[in-house]
């Protein structure tokens, strides 16, 4: 596949959903979710997995030995046009309110032109809504949502299919 641009990508957050002590997600962890979108979307950030490093210092090697430590999935900035009336936006700030792990889909906009039944990518992962802030920028601005997800979960990739 080629590469695609993210416009006409999606967004959505499902229901509470914690992941059982630390163990991988599927993509059927997923199936039992009733999505809402949240609009506008103006930024999404970044999502994936990077490890810490787990080091030793050897005295009698003189060096610092080095292992690939625990994987952290990351922080996701996202920012919306605020929207009072927009229902993904308010289950977001209700999300914000709780203690618990959210449900989250991404959908890209990359299905195949043909095929039985084409279907988008998706990368779906559960989060901790740490934040639900406005922007408030200068007289040309617009009233922005800003959220930090902190993934809380592996990121679940399906890819675009025909089928």
């Amino acid at each position: 596949m080629s590469i695609f641009g993210v416009n006409g990508s999606k967004f959505y957050i499902g229901t509470t959903l914690e992941p059982s002590n630390g163990a991988d997600l599927a993509a059927s962890d997923f199936t039992s979710q009733t999505w809402t979108e949240i609009t506008p979307v103006e930024s999404l950030g970044a999502l994936g997995d990077t490890n810490e490093v787990a080091s030793f210092n050897a005295i009698g090697l003189g060096r610092t030995l080095k292992r690939k430590g625990v994987a952290n999935a990351g922080s996701m900035e996202v920012v919306m046009g605020s929207d009072y009336a927009d229902a993904g936006q308010l289950a977001l700030r209700t999300a914000a309110k709780a203690k618990g792990s959210y449900a989250f889909k991404v959908e890209f906009n990359d299905k195949p032109a043909s095929g039985a039944s084409p279907k988008n990518s998706t990368r779906m992962f559960t989060a901790l809504v740490m934040s639900a802030s406005e922007q408030l920028d200068d007289a040309n601005g617009v009233l922005k949502l800003n959220s930090t997800l902190e993934i809380n979960s592996n990121v679940v990739v399906t890819h675009a299919s025909a089928t």
